[in-house]
């Protein structure tokens, strides 16, 4: 019977529910066990796919299309599996099930209520994804404990305990520890509150993760373990981290796997950590200096770009870089001082995007990175913006653009297939999720990848107008991957330049820590090289960093 966590939430948003999830999971998972991570989401957004980037951050993509809560890409990134869109439900895509079944009758005409037929149709969500194949599923609850929109999931999972039994479950309470300037101490009166806030919801919690700024007292954790009835051995500490990848050994070293595995009546071997502490050696170690420029819409919202922002970091430790983003909004690049800016950039990243602020910015970056033999690597609205440029620059087709923001342009090089045109629900012109790609053999693209066919995730509505091929063809243009019936450009390069490589897919979206995205894993690569040759003394630290990464990353 599949064993079941639920990570909650309290005092303030953000404190970290999604990595202890993930952090635990892996845990798990390097104890043997087969696991899997789901998120209930309070908002009442059926997704988040029509989201301000700014309310939310960005929207993660699953193999199967699924418009997803950012929190899906650290699961995936640290238990290493594909998440399906069943691991995201919402309240909006909660009640939208219990509507569209009332409206079909299946209530018999009962009064519809939250209890039972919301949280039925929650636990029902739950209980989707377990199985024989689900060892633990893992259940993380967003929002904080005491917001009223939360309610119903911790009825939900209340009533879970005593549908499956109480040695098949574990409550796992994050909270925070803050520490007070002026009194010189970490206080615990708000983990207290949180605590009493859950228990009045009808929930003990079995286990509770302190996270503080520093390192907090055993006096503290004690003091915790008898205000909120939880063991003293269930009350673990998890401090600022100097990265995402030290949290499984954090919270290893204080017990949370085993003390979970006590409590759901596990029994397993200690979990091999071995590659995951040499990745976090491999982190350490990652301090050759590369400067990426992110030339971005969204760039005051760090999450906006978050899949992104740890593809980066993956190839930086794969070369032993580490990379400094220079996060310039788009609207900024054009002009003298947008150029001037760009210079001092060792590699440019052109990222996806909706609307048209900004468009001409990024058309702008990929102009300066072609004539300028930087490193520029474009993703989903970034191979369109570099295709407009080309063609403007290059080709001389004056007023190229894409036909989503210029609808009037005389040269649509951006364009919806003729398939998209006549559909009114412009959400239905959506491509989303995987995509299998044919390369070209012997491109560059091809080259990186290893193979001549490959799978991307995908998410946009405008692609590279067919009609407008054969004049890019010959020019030092090349479209170097297309769907397997050749309707669709994939991916593009430019003939003799260092790194001038595009795709139409999020390939950040399937990078690992110890296994970064191909194009990101070049793209840092490239960019490591433009670095050593603007400051020599980068040269010999290079070969070196590269010589103790191994063969496998020399390219």
């Amino acid at each position: 019977m599949t064993k079941h966590i639920f990570v909650t939430g309290g005092v303030a948003s953000s404190l970290g529910k999604g990595l202890t999830a993930a952090s635990l999971g892996r845990l798990l998972k390097q104890r043997g066990l087969r696991v899997v991570i789901q998120k209930l989401d309070p908002y009442i957004n059926v997704d988040p796919g029509t989201m301000n980037p700014f309310e939310h951050g960005e929207v993660f993509v699953t193999d199967d299309g699924g418009e997803t809560d950012l929190d899906l890409g650290h699961y995936e990134r640290f238990i290493d599996e594909n998440l399906t869109r069943d691991s995201n439900a919402t309240t909006g895509s909660i009640y939208s099930s219990v509507i569209a079944a009332e409206r079909h009758g299946e209530y018999l005409g009962r009064t519809v209520q939250v209890i039972p037929h919301i949280t039925d149709e929650i636990q029902r969500r739950i209980r989707m994804l377990t199985g024989e194949d689900v060892d633990v599923l893992i259940t993380e609850v967003g929002g904080t404990v005491g917001d009223i929109e939360i309610l119903p999931f911790l009825e939900a999972i209340r009533q879970f305990r005593l549908d499956v039994g109480p040695t098949n479950v574990c409550y796992v309470h994050v909270t925070l520890v803050p520490f007070i300037g002026p009194s010189g101490e970490h206080k615990t009166k708000p983990t207290q509150h949180s605590v009493t806030e859950l228990r009045s919801a009808g929930i003990q919690p079995d286990a509770i993760v302190c996270r503080s700024d520093e390192p907090i007292s055993d006096g503290l954790e004690r003091k915790i373990s008898r205000l909120s009835n939880v063991p003293f051995n269930g009350v673990v500490n998890c401090p600022d981290a100097g990265s995402l990848y030290e949290i499984p050994l954090v919270v290893h070293d204080e017990g949370l796997d085993q003390f979970v595995c006590d409590v759901l009546h596990l029994i397993t071997d200690p979990p091999d950590l071995t590659e995951w502490r040499a990745l976090n050696d491999r982190v350490a170690r990652a301090t050759t200096p590369v400067r990426i420029g992110l030339i971005g819409k969204y760039v005051s919202l760090v999450d906006a770009y978050l899949s992104v922002v740890e593809a980066l970091n993956h190839a930086g430790i794969h070369h032993g870089a580490d990379v400094d983003i220079d996060w310039i909004q788009a609207e900024d690049v054009e002009g003298l001082l947008g150029e001037n800016r760009l210079r001092d950039l060792d590699g440019i990243v052109i990222p996806g995007g909706f609307g048209e602020r900004g468009v001409e910015g990024k058309i702008a970056a990929a102009g300066f990175a072609r004539e300028n033999d930087v490193p520029c690597l474009g993703l989903c609205l970034g191979l369109q913006c570099m295709t407009v440029e080309f063609a403007r620059n290059v080709l001389g087709l004056e007023r190229a653009h894409s036909s989503e923001f210029d609808p009037s342009s005389p040269h649509p090089v951006i364009d919806l297939m003729e398939s998209q045109r006549d559909v009114s629900d412009m959400g239905g012109t959506m491509r989303l999720g995987a995509y299998v790609a044919q390369l070209q053999p012997g491109s560059r693209v091809a080259e990186i990848y290893g193979t001549d066919v490959v799978s991307e995730r995908h998410r946009h509505r405008y692609e590279f107008n067919p009609r407008y091929r054969p004049r890019f063809e010959g020019s030092g243009f090349v479209c170097s991957g297309e769907s397997p019936d050749g309707r669709l450009v994939e991916f593009i390069e430019l003939e003799g330049h260092p790194y001038w490589v595009a795709t139409q897919a999020h390939p950040e979206f399937k990078s690992r820590p110890d296994r970064p995205a191909p194009l990101f894993r070049e793209f840092i690569g490239a960019a490591l090289e433009r670095a050593s040759g603007r400051n020599p003394q980068l040269i010999e630290v290079f070969a070196a960093d590269d010589a103790d990464v191994g063969a496998d990353a020399v390219h």
